[in-house]
């Protein structure tokens, strides 16, 4: 069955600012209080969706979130119209202004887990919306991504929407950003390979400095919810020791494609005992796992996490070859740089390198596969998907002049409080809907 993997990318918010939130992630917190281009983000975005679909790959958009999130606020005790609400949090809790205005929405690699009909005991393709629960900024986006994947994905007979896991630490979840899939083709049943940072029974190694998003207990659940077959499933956990170093989530040491996994040589702890149980479980679905590893020697972690050169996109050619996807960073490095061209020149199954400007989502922590959910689906799935969430010329120039339109060129933390950001945000958003055909995915009223 012919099936295509069709990357969703988020569409960065109005409010893209540098407020530094997520701790452990180091180019989120080194660029704190620098001023943002919001429109220049967005639009950055837009292009390397409009050039990989003119390449031929299947591109969708993700929405961004209503920020910043009054009604937020009003529940944790700011009360009166919408200007003194922002204005009260500006005064009394700055962190929490910053938090509730926060466009962290746009890595969507973190909006949910999928997967496809090809592995689910049903026959459906399974979306769990995640909690991302060791972050306030990020948990409070949970109930516009479930709208906006039910505006996407709304056929029953094809598509089932799960809840986020329980908002408690025992459930952290941090979606596909740590979730590869391995698979001969993408129609094809595959391996699920869910990464986590830590075991919330204790007794088990986990980071020191920074904290272990993904909890196993998380992942094992996401699995269950999903219908996935034991034997075509496996955990594994990310070494403490890179997490330590600023690898928040998987997708900034390993990404996979097909059945290669590309990553660090430290990516993971008992790396060969998990390859070796990977490969016992994608052989009789009728393929060779084929790890690429990234030595030490070559690119070390702190090389890895200034450029982004795991949270990359791996994406298969009509000739089955592979295309890496690469920010701008991972040229400006020489080490990188050197290394990315011996791997293009090996006779391997990646032979040529894409390379985006992504700066303004840079410098928040967030690269090519940051910004992008993967969801495979089926010509019939596809079908069914709403139309006006795919990329298509229409759609890219409607989007890129409504970012035009409704976007600020400057935006720093403090501007967070102006009530006319509100009202731009309520405005830009209620037309995306009509661009989109989403329906009333927000909670403001127009």
């Amino acid at each position: 069955m012919s099936a295509y993997e069709v990357n969703f990318d988020g569409l960065v918010g109005l409010t893209h600012n540098y407020a530094g939130l997520s701790f452990g992630n180091v180019a989120s917190t080194s660029n704190k209080n620098a001023i943002a281009n919001p429109k220049q983000a967005a639009l950055q975005g837009l292009d390397k969706m409009k050039a990989l679909a003119d390449l031929g790959f299947k591109q969708g958009v993700l929405p961004p979130q209503q920020r910043p999130c009054v009604k937020t606020l009003r529940e944790l005790g700011f009360s009166g119209n919408d200007a003194t609400v922002l204005q009260q949090a500006a005064k009394t809790a700055p962190h929490l202004l910053a938090a509730v205005g926060s466009a962290s929405s746009m890595w969507v690699a973190n909006a949910a887990t999928v997967s496809p009909s090809a592995d689910t005991g049903n026959g459906k393709v399974h979306f769990t919306v995640a909690n991302l629960n060791n972050k306030f900024h990020r948990a409070i986006e949970v109930p516009t991504t479930s709208n906006a994947l039910k505006a996407i994905f709304t056929d029953e007979q094809y598509f089932e929407h799960h809840a986020a896991l329980p908002q408690q630490s025992t459930w952290g979840d941090e979606g596909a950003a740590n979730h590869n899939r391995l698979c001969s083709d993408y129609g094809s049943s595959g391996v699920e390979v869910f990464v986590y940072g830590c075991q919330s029974d204790g007794g088990h190694v986990k980071p020191t400095k920074y904290p272990a998003r993904q909890t196993k207990e998380a992942s094992q659940a996401v699995a269950r919810l999903h219908q996935l077959d034991e034997n075509k499933t496996v955990f594994v956990q990310q070494n403490p020791d890179v997490i330590d170093q600023g690898v928040f989530h998987n997708d900034v040491i390993s990404v996979s494609n097909g059945n290669v996994l590309f990553h660090h040589q430290q990516a993971f702890l008992h790396q060969a005992q998990a390859f070796d149980e990977i490969h016992r479980k994608l052989e009789p679905l009728g393929s060779q796992f084929m790890p690429i590893e990234v030595p030490t020697s070559k690119v070390s972690v702190e090389d890895a996490v200034k450029t982004y050169l795991f949270n990359s996109q791996l994406l298969t050619k009509k000739d089955g070859s592979m295309l890496i996807v690469v920010p701008e960073e991972s040229k400006n490095n020489p080490r990188v740089w050197g290394y990315l061209n011996e791997l293009i020149q090996s006779g391997g199954p990646i032979n040529e390198i894409q390379v985006f400007n992504l700066r303004e989502s840079m410098c928040n922590g967030g690269g090519p596969a940051c910004l992008r959910l993967r969801v495979v689906l089926s010509q019939a799935e596809l079908n069914v998907t709403n139309p006006n969430a795919m990329l298509t010329d229409t759609n890219y120039h409607a989007l890129t002049n409504w970012v035009n339109k409704h976007y600020r060129d400057q935006l720093s933390e403090s501007d967070l409080s102006d009530p006319q950001l509100l009202i731009e945000n309520y405005t830009a958003l209620d037309e995306l809907t009509k661009i989109m055909n989403l329906g009333s995915i927000y909670s403001f009223q127009m």
